[in-house]
């Protein structure tokens, strides 16, 4: 594991876990989802690239997508 991988991981889990108590205190599921798939990404991603890109989608949908 590189060090880019481990500091993307870093603030993709912390972007998760802002989304996910967001999405709790709101009671709105797809931040609440979508911060718990930001949060498990980084364990399950190995390459940097491909964890860049799916972390950036699973980030932007709860602002394209409104409830």
């Amino acid at each position: 594991m590189s060090t880019a991988t481990l500091l993307w991981g870093l603030l993709f889990g912390s972007l998760g876990a802002g989304y996910a108590l967001y999405g709790k205190t709101q009671r709105a599921l797809l931040p609440f989802l979508c911060g718990l798939a930001l949060m498990v990404l980084p364990s399950v991603v190995d390459h940097t690239m491909l964890l860049v890109a799916i972390g950036a989608a699973l980030a932007a949908i709860p602002v394209v997508v409104r409830d």
